[in-house]
């Protein structure tokens, strides 16, 4: 493609400049409008300089990426709130063994997890939880937050659905979510592998300086998790009795007892409590019925047994309402189980080959006829800002394009980036590392995919293939080169800071000490198994 005319190229330049500076420093100090005003603004100064006509730029906006990535995200939304991201969290701390065993659980965790729910949503569910058990276990928290934002970035790259440059590479090559699973996940693999092993080799010492704690630590940590959703609204969940209150309830009601008496009351009161904890609340215990002197119900010998204790406390409460809590849970658990049955089938139609965007639309709208209520709530938690950055990416990166220039550096680039011949597919890699960290990735798999794809294409279909895993492949693992690198990388390094109670700073330098290592390696580890 020929450049187009000097002032159309300049033009073009000057709004894909404010375009790349926006979304890169979102808070630059002379426009800090963020990065989805930014990319909206590079869109509409691409079609006032008539760079691109308001046809084409409406044109250029692709549907199927859109619906893919808001189906994800609402699917993503009602597995939060079936409890599917605290459990990945509880398989942290189950049964540690110590630092080293932590950091491996969650290269391994956080990888499946982003492959599956996409790399954005495991890094906002599981920094703060990661920051809880380095703290329980007086561990240094970077290279825990290294690990999960790295093995995010690696394990999103093995499906179209795990990060946003997959859902534009699988939408325009069209590879089945099978072919493309098949082709990335060995790669995938060995690169969690590698970059596991990066990490203990940085951190052994540091690692080994700190004594691990009992399992009983982690589990407490456990308790306290509360997962996180897209937006800053929390999530709550069924809260359990406070054993604090109780204890301080029993100290004083017992300063006129004996100390026979107050053993007695606690034992009695630990058992209503173990027994209870997840049906009513400290109020209703307040309202049981008290024929003992000191507030809590006397019992016999026999009502004190480990095998009367349960039924003891069912007596104490009104059979309709034991009956309705009853019915609460289950229903509770038939809406958890549909939910990761509609999940689990939206996973294998897409194994299928069904066409992926309506897959996703569906599944999402099966889960909000299920709820069977309102569904603004989940909806409000959708990031409708990430989809309009994508509006106004794909008219800017278009509008780039038809400068010409993009092409024309292309041009140069295509002899020596054959993807027949291991020279080729390194120089590939290393313009696609480069580019992905000046340009961000996603608008880099804008700009190159086409001509990567057609420059493959004219010496097999199969290598054609290739490129496009190439693409996906090297694109994501640039990610991990600089704290700037991707998104999942900002969001853990802003969850740390923002965490209650345990703030962590995770800086520039630190990751890129470990970042750029792990980058190239990885990247050409992976490379070897792509096929």
């Amino acid at each position: 493609m020929a450049l187009a005319p000097i002032p159309k190229v300049v033009f073009g330049l000057i709004a894909f400049a404010i375009f790349w500076v926006l979304a890169v420093f979102p808070a630059v100090p002379f426009l800090p409008i963020g990065r989805t005003a930014g990319s909206l603004l590079g869109a509409m100064l691409m079609v006032l300089f008539q760079v691109i006509t308001p046809d084409d730029a409406y044109a250029t906006i692709d549907l199927p990426i859109l619906g893919l990535l808001f189906g994800t995200m609402v699917v993503s939304v009602y597995l939060e709130r079936a409890d599917m991201f605290k459990y990945i969290g509880k398989l942290l701390a189950w049964k540690s063994r110590g630092a080293k065993d932590l950091l491996c659980r969650i290269c391994v965790i956080s990888a499946v997890s982003s492959a599956l729910f996409t790399n954005d949503t495991s890094c906002v569910v599981l920094t703060e939880f990661i920051l809880k058990i380095a703290r329980q276990h007086n561990l240094p928290p970077t290279p825990f937050l290294l690990a999960l934002a790295s093995s995010a970035n690696i394990g999103s790259s093995a499906t179209p659905i795990g990060n946003p440059q997959n859902l534009v590479i699988a939408v325009q090559s069209k590879i089945s979510f099978g072919n493309f699973l098949v082709g990335i996940l060995p790669a995938m693999v060995a690169g969690v592998v590698a970059n596991a092993t990066i990490l203990l080799i940085m951190y052994w010492k540091l690692l080994s300086v700190h004594k691990d704690e009992e399992d009983a630590g982690a589990e407490a940590v456990v308790e306290e998790y509360d997962s996180h959703r897209f937006s800053p609204a929390t999530m709550s969940h069924f809260s359990s009795l406070n054993s604090q209150e109780w204890n301080s309830h029993l100290e004083a009601i017992s300063v006129q007892n004996s100390p026979q008496q107050i053993l007695r009351n606690r034992s009695i009161a630990s058992e209503i409590i173990g027994a209870s904890s997840n049906t009513f609340d400290s109020a209703r215990i307040s309202s049981l019925p008290r024929d003992g002197t000191n507030g809590v119900p006397s019992l016999t010998k026999e009502e004190t047994s480990p095998t009367s204790s349960s039924a003891t406390v069912d007596t104490l409460i009104h059979p309709s309402e034991r009956k309705n809590n009853l019915i609460i849970r289950w229903k509770r658990v038939l809406w958890k189980s549909c939910v990761y049955i509609i999940t689990v089938g939206m996973l294998v139609a897409l194994l299928l080959g069904l066409n992926m965007s309506w897959t996703a639309i569906t599944a999402a709208l099966a889960l909000i006829v299920l709820d069977f209520k309102d569904a603004r709530p989940c909806l409000e938690k959708v990031s409708y800002s990430l989809l309009i950055f994508f509006c106004g990416m794909f008219i800017t990166v278009d509008g780039l394009n038809k400068t010409g220039i993009p092409s024309a550096l292309w041009d140069i680039m295509e002899p020596y980036s054959r993807v027949d011949r291991a020279s080729g597919v390194a120089i590939l890699a290393v313009v696609i590392l480069v580019l992905s960290n000046l340009a961000s990735n996603v608008p880099t798999v804008l700009l190159l995919g086409g001509r990567v794809a057609a420059s493959a294409a004219a010496i097999s279909k199969a290598d054609e293939k290739k490129a496009w895993l190439i693409l996906a492949w090297a694109s994501t693992i640039s990610g991990n080169l600089s704290l700037l690198g991707s998104a999942a990388n900002l969001i853990v390094c802003e969850q740390a800071i923002r965490a209650p109670n345990l703030p962590y700073t995770l800086t520039f330098w630190s990751h890129l000490k470990f970042g750029l290592p792990s980058t190239i390696i990885v990247t050409a580890i992976g490379l070897t198994f792509i096929r």
